[in-house]
């Protein structure tokens, strides 16, 4: 006899639909075959599945049995095609009715005793059965909460194999997942920084502050201990929430990754902090079977790097066209995929090996030489891709005696979530979010000037000789400073804040 359940893998960030067609010959030497360019951990899905339909009181049939895995020219990986196979030798071998399987779509690992385990990608895989219309969608329970984020989409958790035969046999139904309702969705706002704990480096906290509301990338440059890892800590603490789109996007990402673990969903935004030893592979991600590196974690979200020239610059160049593009793209010989990467890269640095040129008190100890070799691990491309550059000073003394604690990053949340309010109502006819995210033909809308901010601007350009690429990138921090200001237009007094933030010659 012969049976058909539909199934799904993931191929990057999306899910592909899997026809596993079984197989039951009356005769021939009793056999057990799965094709479909199956990897070694489905082929020995054979054993697990036969000793999880005997453990459940069912018999194997004593005859050949062929598995294909349709298409058959597309590599299968994982365990989660276990269940969907024990569910077609089920249904060929006459134990199921088999009137739902054509409206369902089944996936989950067996263990040796007929349980159901966890496995990645759950939150693809729902998208994919909503696309194509499936009804039912029968996941293992630890997957259930994830799968409940798609919305239209009936989610069975399945706890046991035992249960799931009950269930398509009529004789006692699994439960319904209940969907998902995204208003209990919340952050518990719990942050092991914050900035009333930062003493001084007010202009520091100013800069992040635009930084977070408009999705710029900063760098930090100052000498050891002047703050620039505490500030950077505390920089999710004012961080504005996710709306919906994003939640699902991210928490997409982190399912295919299998990080999501006792979480169902990332409400809050990631803060990724990779040591400066990851490799280029690790940050943008790749391998034998491409999957997404940091730059991918951070999406939506911060990419804290630390001692910035500390990376190899190999490892930094590859970081210039993620930064533009918000999408990385890996090619292999299997294929090409693509990984979202629209993050808000957060760099830190000294001034030079030692840490203290310029520092008021300390002298500093190197050359000439070391001090170029150690500026040019930092191209000017990459730089050139920072839109605010503020440099740390060392802390006063009267700074670090007050009692008195500075400005909580709740207050300045408030104010972060209320220019990016004006942001998406801006764009909310284009899939721009912030403003650093604008285009330059955005820009020409959007940001509009009053004459005397053109012709500050105009100035600075003859001044200052700043490249095209700055040129668009002090207007858009200029216009997330009117944004925090609550202005309508672009004057004088935001154009030279930006300006303050562009790279400084030495």
């Amino acid at each position: 006899m012969l049976a058909k359940v539909f199934s799904a893998t993931t191929a990057g960030l999306d899910g592909e639909l899997i026809e596993v067609e079984v197989d039951v010959a009356g005769k021939g030497f009793p056999t057990f075959t799965i094709v479909g360019l199956p990897s070694k951990s489905i082929d020995e899905a054979k054993d697990r599945v036969r000793t999880a339909i005997e453990n459940v009181s069912f018999e194997m049939p004593d005859s050949r049995l062929t598995v294909n895995l349709a298409p058959a020219d597309i590599p299968k990986e994982g365990s989660s095609l276990d269940l969907p196979i024990a569910v077609g030798i089920l249904a060929a071998c006459g134990y199921l009715i088999k009137d739902q399987l054509n409206k369902s779509l089944f996936i989950g690992e067996l263990s040796l005793e007929g349980k159901t385990r966890r496995v990645p990608g759950v939150i693809s895989i729902a998208l994919l059965a909503r696309k194509l219309r499936i009804e039912n969608l029968y996941v293992p329970v630890e997957n259930a909460k994830e799968a409940g984020l798609v919305n239209n989409l009936n989610i069975y958790p399945v706890r046991k194999l035992a249960d799931l035969i009950l269930h398509l046999n009529e004789q006692k139904l699994i439960p319904v997942q209940p969907k998902l309702k995204w208003q209990d969705v919340a952050n518990k706002e719990e942050y092991d920084f914050d900035f009333a704990d930062v003493k001084g480096q007010e202009q520091a906290k100013r800069a992040l502050e635009i930084a977070a509301a408009g999705f710029h990338n900063i760098l930090l440059k100052g000498p050891p201990g002047a703050g620039k890892t505490m500030l950077s800590r505390s920089f999710p603490s004012i961080l504005p929430k996710m709306d919906r789109d994003d939640i699902l996007e991210v928490s997409k990402i982190y399912s295919i990754t299998g990080l999501l673990k006792d979480k169902f969903f990332i409400d809050k935004r990631p803060f990724r902090s990779p040591h400066h030893t990851t490799s280029r592979i690790g940050l943008i991600g790749g391998g034998t079977h491409p999957a997404p590196g940091e730059i991918s974690l951070a999406h939506r979200g911060v990419l804290f790097l630390d001692e910035f020239p500390e990376f190899p610059r190999s490892v930094l160049e590859s970081l210039r066209q993620p930064l533009e593009d918000g999408v990385v793209s890996i090619s292999r010989a299997a294929g090409t995929l693509s990984f979202p990467s629209r993050f808000l890269l957060l760099a830190a640095c000294n001034p030079c090996p030692c840490g203290y040129l310029g520092h008021p008190k300390r002298s500093c100890r190197c050359m000439p030489g070391a001090i170029l070799k150690y500026r040019k691990r930092l191209s000017g491309p990459l730089l050139d891709r920072i839109d605010l550059h503020v440099d740390v000073p060392p802390v006063k003394e009267e700074s670090l005696n007050l009692v008195a604690k500075a400005e909580s990053s709740l207050k300045v949340r408030e104010r972060v979530a209320a220019a990016v309010i004006r942001q998406y109502k801006r764009f909310k006819n284009s899939r721009v979010k912030t403003n650093g995210e604008m285009t330059s033909a955005q820009v020409r809308i959007y940001c509009q000037m009053s004459d005397d901010a053109q012709n500050l601007l105009k100035l600075a350009i003859s001044r200052l000789s700043i490249s095209a690429r700055s040129y668009f990138k002090v207007i858009k921090v200029a216009r997330t400073i009117a944004d925090l200001n609550k202005k309508e237009n672009i004057e004088t007094l935001h154009i030279s804040e930006a300006l303050q933030y562009r790279a400084k010659e030495d």
